[in-house]
């Protein structure tokens, strides 16, 4: 058995990088400051060593031999889901390049909600470092931030700060869903205040909350069973914290036109830098999401939904969907990569489908080409994006399973091209 220390995760998104873990042969076992998002998959047993081609059992060689063969006879290939690490997002971006085809990441349908409002008039966001060390008040819209990532307020906010002389007097806000556990109480047992909204509500509050902020006249006594007068005490708090900070998971905001709450929050914080110092942290950096984004955007110029198809890459949020490439018949090839989660699974389509993910994968439709292969962090070394965008975390490799690399495998595919 060996053990490893100061492990870091790429499951959970914030960079968490204190793991102790056990390694038994090809048994992982976490040890110290596990969750429930990375515990499981550190843990996920490997239970395919083998390629498939339908179904049957065939050398590494022979798979992949198999998918260029699928991918030389498409005229549109759809790259989908697009969870890796840095070098593995830059070899799916070659063969995309080589091939002409789509590319979206699994998460872009939510994150979207954010490039619209940053492409159309920019925001004011900060790092998880500046969380840590000065935010003393939080605003949470629209998700359960300890579901999301259950240490976020161990790690960031009930620590030491070099801004703050006591950490535990952060006063913690949620506007929309109640947390479900006790991680938003401090350990002095100051517990969160809880504005009660319905996310369909969301955009309606959020416009009087931005217009009380801008102290704009508000004749209406309620808005979504909110009474104004709640909602102008907490527009008073933003305005007198030292460091205000507004955070949201754009994937939650899953009301028609998010992007518009997303751009709402935007110009509230920079409407907050009137009165004091605020700024605002999107929530994401899982299953890949943030490193595919990073890399498309210094190769292309654009985030993971783009076309290769006329010899450069071209981008539109709406019109690359998977799901309408599917359904339109607008693709004739689905090629899917994930190397984190067995649960992240293709749609079930009738298109010819080549699987390159993580071992256990279970399918209800056999794929056509099915390549196991390591995970980034626990079979080989890498780099992935946490969720500020300004560190790439340095993933360990903690095991010897013979599992070939995401980029190794886009690799060996686009030289059998």
């Amino acid at each position: 058995m060996i053990e490893f220390n100061d492990v870091p995760s790429p499951f959970c998104g914030i960079g968490t990088d204190d793991l102790s873990i056990q390694v038994d042969g090809l048994s992982l076992k976490v040890l110290a400051n596990g969750c429930s998002v990375n515990t499981p998959l550190f843990e996920h047993p490997i239970t395919d060593t083998q390629a498939r081609v339908k179904g049957q059992c065939v050398s590494l060689d022979d798979a992949i031999a198999a998918a260029a063969e699928h991918l030389r006879r498409s005229q549109h290939t759809l790259i989908a889901g697009c969870a890796t690490d840095v070098n593995g997002m830059r070899a799916l971006l070659s063969l995309a390049d080589h091939t002409g085809a789509f590319v979206e990441n699994i998460n872009f349908s939510g994150a979207r909600n954010n490039f619209l409002a940053l492409q159309d008039s920019g925001w004011m966001n900060t790092t998880l470092a500046e969380v840590k060390n000065r935010c003393d008040v939080l605003l949470v819209v629209g998700t359960d931030l300890e579901q999301f990532a259950p240490r976020f307020f161990e790690r960031y906010l009930w620590t030491d700060a070099m801004f703050l002389a006591d950490s535990t007097q952060r006063h913690i806000i949620y506007l929309g869903k109640a947390p479900i556990g006790q991680a938003a109480t401090s350990p002095t047992g100051k517990a969160p205040q809880i504005i009660d909204c319905a996310n369909e509500d969301l955009p309606e509050v959020l416009a009087v909350l931005r217009a009380l902020v801008k102290n704009r006249p508000i004749r209406a006594e309620h808005v979504a069973n909110l009474a104004i007068t709640e909602l102008s005490a907490l527009a008073e708090q933003l305005k007198h914290a030292n460091y205000g900070v507004v955070t949201w998971a754009a994937g939650s905001l899953g009301h028609s036109n998010g992007e518009l709450s997303v751009q709402m929050l935007s110009e509230m914080v920079k409407d907050l830098n009137d009165y004091t110092r605020c700024s605002g942290l999107p929530l994401g950096g899982k299953e890949g999401d943030q490193t595919a984004n990073q890399v498309c955007g210094w190769t292309t110029g654009y985030p993971a939904r783009l076309n290769f198809a006329q010899g450069y890459p071209e981008y539109d949020p709406f019109l690359y969907d998977s799901a309408q490439l599917i359904a339109n018949n607008e693709v004739d090839t689905l090629l899917w990569v994930h190397a984190f989660n067995i649960n992240a699974l293709p749609p079930v389509t009738y298109l010819p489908t080549l699987v390159i993910g993580r071992s256990g994968m279970q399918f209800d439709t056999e794929p056509d080409v099915y390549i196991p292969i390591g995970t980034p962090g626990i079979d080989h070394t890498g780099h992935a994006y946490r969720m500020d965008n300004v560190v790439a975390i340095r993933l360990k490799k903690l095991r010897d399973s013979g599992l070939p690399s995401t980029a190794d495998v886009l690799h060996r595919i686009q030289l059998a091209l």
